[in-house]
């Protein structure tokens, strides 16, 4: 092949690539005009919360005083050694924490996650344009996570509200919020899943993105490709506290719903069926005699309940409710909670293998309720040890040999916010090999043992190959 052929076929490979690049970059988004559009409708919230000066006197920095018994000569030594030592007012720092909210009234009521303004003094927003306002919370809801708070402004500019339920898996959408207090940061990525639900939230369905979300990002808008809000950003899952490509936000439908109702009454209703649900695992569903898992197991039917009135019953495997199917037991509690209170509603269960249709007036949610986990369908984790508070499982076989463990144990897979394990300082991946002076065989052994447990027992866990033993006090 002469020089002349082999630069011109050189030319025409490059031609081709380069041809190749630009269509590949002729399909990937432009994210450019939905920033600019929705950027100046987005907010950052700073909130605050003063703690009360307290008379305390002025000891060296981190000095403590010996907790000494009543009797001990060293107390009078202390007393008369600080005795001189002026008392004076120590104020403590303000507590301050970093969020984002998004503008949906021209008249500055603005949307943001309840956890953003949780317990907090004062609110402070700051505008695209710099200027800050004070902010009143109107109202917030636990159950969603979602807060409605209001300044005082006029022709602000606003969102475009979308459908959440029109978004497609794989689709793109955009986040602005102010990640570690970075205002205004711009992270896009794609649909994950829809209707995710998570252990400790029962009555949202949430849009699970890959889109970059970090503390700060909180309350922000996730944003369609036609420039609509179809979401607030809310969590994320993590085992480092940064983004990991798993992230979750609250559907927009839902979060106007509750700022509605908090706009109109301060308060949220939520439907009520009272029962407590778990999935139907394969060897659930044989026992069952259905050919494939689905839908919600009722394990408990709460007394003086629509449930009860309506004559469900433990076994009963809920699979439609109002004509949409229950494929997961978490796609009910959704459902459920968002129903009209006083209506009635249709429930197709499964019962003895047969098929049958069954009404239900709907209620509304008491707060006990809400507390006790006893909610319009709440589901139970059959590895969840209430009175522990904490998630266990067997052991692996490949868990079992990391711990040189030849038989027995349960590990604990996740430690709640609050509860007995959280207080006896448990972590996520101990073993707990003995319990109230008993072996522990297995999870469900656990279980029973937590279960007949009084008062403050005392456990043997292992923990990077050390034993140890802590006391818990399980909840009555």
């Amino acid at each position: 092949m002469s020089k002349t052929i082999r630069i011109l076929s050189i030319g025409v490979l490059l031609a081709g690539w380069m041809a190749l690049g630009q269509a590949f970059a002729g399909k990937l988004p432009d994210f450019t005009d939905l920033a600019r559009e929705n950027s100046p409708a987005v907010v950052n919230i700073s909130t605050h919360r003063e703690v009360k000066k307290t008379d305390k006197p002025q000891f060296p920095h981190q000095f403590k005083i010996p907790d000494l018994p009543e009797d001990s000569p060293f107390n009078d030594l202390f007393r008369r050694f600080f005795e001189g030592i002026p008392h004076v007012p120590m104020p403590e720092p303000d507590m301050q924490s970093l969020g984002s909210g998004f503008i949906i009234s021209e008249d500055g009521y603005i949307l943001t996650n309840r956890h953003v303004i949780d317990g907090a003094d004062t609110v402070e927003v700051r505008l695209s344009d710099r200027r800050v306002f004070d902010a009143k919370v109107i109202g917030s809801d636990k159950a969603s996570d979602v807060a409605l708070i209001k300044i005082e402004a006029d022709n602000l500019p606003t969102v475009k509200i979308g459908k959440s339920s029109e978004l497609e898996v794989g689709e793109w959408v955009l986040a602005i919020g102010s990640p570690f207090g970075f205002d205004h940061s711009v992270t896009a990525g794609i649909v994950s899943a829809k209707g995710r639900s998570l252990p400790s939230e029962n009555y949202v369905p949430f849009i699970q993105t890959d889109v970059a979300i970090n503390p700060g990002n909180s309350g922000g808008p996730l944003i369609n490709m036609d420039g609509e809000v179809v979401g607030i950003n809310s969590q994320i899952y993590s085992r480092t506290g940064g983004f990991m490509g798993l992230s979750f936000a609250i559907p927009i439908e839902l979060a106007m719903n509750v700022a509605e109702q908090l706009r109109k009454t301060g308060h949220v209703s939520r439907g009520y069926l009272g029962v407590l649900i778990q999935d139907v695992d394969r060897n659930l569903a044989e026992s069952f005699g259905l050919k494939q898992p689905q839908g919600a197991l009722v394990t408990q039917v709460m007394k003086d309940t629509p449930a009860e009135k309506a004559g469900l019953q433990p076994g009963d495997i809920i699979v439609e409710f109002n004509g949409t199917p229950i494929k997961r037991s978490g796609e009910l509690p959704p459902l459920v909670g968002a129903s009209p209170v006083d209506q009635e509603a249709t429930l197709t269960i499964i019962r003895d293998g047969e098929r049958m249709s069954v009404k239900v007036r709907i209620a509304e949610l008491p707060e006990e309720a809400m507390s006790a986990s006893a909610g319009g369908g709440q589901r139970v984790d059959p590895n969840r040890i209430e009175r522990l508070g904490a998630v266990v499982t067997d052991l692996t076989p490949e868990a079992r040999k990391r711990a040189k463990l030849p038989a027995g144990g349960a590990l604990i897979t996740q430690v709640e916010d609050e509860g007995p394990a959280r207080e006896a300082g448990l972590l996520r991946g101990d073993v707990i090999r003995m319990f109230n002076r008993k072996k522990v065989e297995s999870a469900a052994h656990l279980r029973k043992l937590a279960e007949e447990a009084k008062g403050t027992v005392a456990a043997l866990i292992l923990r990077d190959g050390q034993p140890l033993f802590v006391a818990i006090r399980v909840n009555d």
